[in-house]
């Protein structure tokens, strides 16, 4: 841990690979880390335990238990692992074990309490609500389509950004220890991850916005390092800044940290292909006026995989070396 920020109060918002990614470096520096996950999960593993045992989708949570574990590798491997063969292909055992746990405990919170001791996590890790929520999206094309996998694919297919989402039921209860954490937070990190299926669906529950904007914490936003096709697709980076406050409200972000290492030609190549961008910056935009923004070098490349992801160590680097 680093001495001048050990023990500092950190709330970080999302959901899928970005957040996960993000709690591996976060972890390094303190040891009061609340990871607040969406929900709206209904595809895969995760899809198919939510549709048949009922409870909240374990994907994403999963993720993040993983992320902040500090046992012997071989947990996280088991916690990953996807069967291949049999009646079980392709579900998770991460998913399998905290599903199984929620049946013994009658709880899923508790399921996820138990699982978090077993793996002697950093923090804490909370679904945003424990309520059954399906997402519903409007595109630009005047389509609107029920449920996170479809409303990914739709936007992929057609090349239609999303316009307007939302959850059904509309707003959803949060969990009290989701706003208790808020409230003590010093720190409030939304991203990095999809804007409208793993940021916002957090913003939708009921006044989750409202005790961001009530907690004293520093506010950050980590912006995506490109467009997402079906999303965002030609947005600037100020655009998703409006869109998040378009939910959040305005004046109530502090900070927007940015990568600014080159990605060549070759490693975006793919990318460009399915229609992804690196997000460009508008400096005469009237957002700068109201919001400080760091930029750093915060790309991983793994070049077996052709992934260009955030970095955690370097992105956790830049959020703890920032001043308040």
């Amino acid at each position: 841990m680093k001495k001048d920020i050990q023990g500092k109060r950190v709330v970080v918002i999302g959901g899928g690979t970005g957040l996960s990614t993000m709690l591996k470096g976060i972890k390094q520096y303190t040891s009061q880390i609340t990871a607040i996950v969406t929900v709206a999960d209904n595809g895969g593993s995760s899809g198919k335990i939510r549709e048949e045992m009922g409870i909240v989708p374990p994907g994403d949570i999963r993720n993040c238990l993983v992320a902040l574990a500090n046992t012997e590798p071989i947990m996280e491997k088991i916690l990953q692992y996807r069967f291949t063969e049999g009646s079980l292909n392709g579900q998770n055992f991460g998913n399998l074990l905290i599903a199984t746990l929620a049946e013994i405990t009658g709880s899923f919170e508790e399921a996820v309490h138990v699982t978090s001791k077993v793996l002697a996590i950093t923090g804490e890790v909370l679904p945003v609500t424990l309520e059954d929520v399906h997402l519903s999206a409007r595109f630009e094309d005047g389509s609107r389509v029920i449920g996170e996998t479809e409303i990914v694919e739709y936007g992929k297919q057609n090349q239609s950004n999303i316009c307007h989402i939302e959850l059904s039921p509309k707003f959803p209860q949060p969990t009290e220890k989701v706003i208790q954490a808020l409230m003590e937070a010093e720190l409030i990190i939304l991203g990095p991850g999809s804007l409208y299926t793993s940021i916002i669906p957090n913003l939708l529950v009921k006044d989750i916005s409202e005790y961001i904007k009530r907690a004293t914490a520093q506010k950050i936003y980590i912006a995506n390092i490109m467009t997402q096709p079906g999303e965002t697709s030609r947005f600037s980076l100020e655009e998703h800044i409006e869109i998040l406050e378009h939910y959040l409200g305005r004046n109530v972000l502090d900070t927007v940290v940015i990568n600014n290492e080159n990605v060549t030609k070759e490693q975006m190549k793919e990318y460009e292909e399915e229609g992804a961008k690196l997000l460009t910056i508008n400096e005469g935009h009237d957002v700068w006026k109201r919001m400080r923004r760091i930029e750093a070098p915060l790309i991983k490349i793994y070049e077996d995989e052709k992934f260009i992801r955030h970095d955690p160590v370097k992105l956790a680097k830049c959020i703890f070396q920032m001043k308040d």
